[in-house]
């Protein structure tokens, strides 16, 4: 037998199956898309996310508020994992510098 030959029928029946394969597949019906479950965790009793969600909805304001960022140190220093000192207040690196702290020109 020629090799042309056995070459038509195996891409003859390429094109069958993959014919065949099409039709059942389009035959399925679609399966229901899954519904979407978003569960978030928060801990009872925890004022911190609910601080966070009205420094949110402040706006640019939350900038400027200590309340908003003292709130923001407490979320950095729980994602970060770092344990406060005992009787030392959070540290705020988002503060302006205060007075004392800027070098006055006048002494050089």
């Amino acid at each position: 037998m020629d090799t042309k030959l056995f070459a038509r029928i195996g891409a003859g029946a390429f094109v069958a199956v993959a014919l065949t394969m099409s039709v059942l597949q389009l035959r399925e019906e679609p399966a229901p898309p899954p519904t979407e479950v978003i569960s978030v965790w928060e801990p009872d009793g925890d004022p911190l996310p609910a601080q966070l969600r009205a420094c949110a909805a402040m706006g640019e304001l939350a900038l400027s508020a200590p309340d908003c960022r003292a709130a923001w140190a407490e979320k950095r220093r729980r994602f970060l994992g770092v344990e406060a000192k005992a009787g030392e207040p959070p540290a705020d690196a988002g503060a302006p510098p205060q007075a004392s702290d800027v070098p006055d020109l006048k002494d050089q």
